[in-house]
């Protein structure tokens, strides 16, 4: 199984955090005729501005279309993999259709506070392999209007 590495940091200008939910990050099935589903092994959420003692939530959600965003390429973790299969996007200026009531994770966390989750072998967040279909990487806060970062570890099978 190939590893890739996504992070909103690599496309796009991050988007102000407010008290609506902010997509960070998607990570999809390609909209291309080979579709492949894929397997989220490793969320880490944090923030990236001025230190302070805000309320965040956190949450990654499922999604059946794509947002206005920047297309960001994941990183090999190993160089001997070939491309990623699926699509990923970043910093997102027009949210994507989210599912309603399919969250498969949520955390909320003080704004100073760095949140990793890493899935149980077996336990992975599986997108299938329809096109569009994947997750939303997502943050809000009532107070906190600075930025926030999302990196996430996708394989392919």
């Amino acid at each position: 199984m190939s590893g890739y590495a996504a992070s909103n940091l690599l496309g796009g200008s991050q988007q102000a955090i407010s008290t609506n939910f902010k997509t960070l990050l998607a990570v999809m099935a390609a909209a291309a005729t080979s579709l492949q589903r894929g397997k989220i092994v490793e969320v880490t959420f944090g923030t990236d501005g001025t230190p302070a003692d805000q309320a965040m939530t956190f949450d990654v959600s499922r999604i059946t279309a794509d947002g206005t965003a920047s297309a960001v390429t994941p990183n090999k973790l190993d160089p001997a993999d070939g491309a990623f299969l699926g699509a990923v996007t970043a910093n997102h200026t027009a949210e994507p259709t989210v599912t309603a009531n399919s969250g498969v994770l949520s955390f909320g966390v003080n704004q100073r506070a760095t949140t990793r989750w890493v899935a149980f072998p077996g336990q992975e967040l599986v997108y299938p392999a329809t096109a569009n279909n994947g997750f939303a990487f997502r943050a809000k806060s009532p107070g906190y209007t600075g930025t926030a970062i999302v990196h996430a570890i996708v394989a392919n099978p």
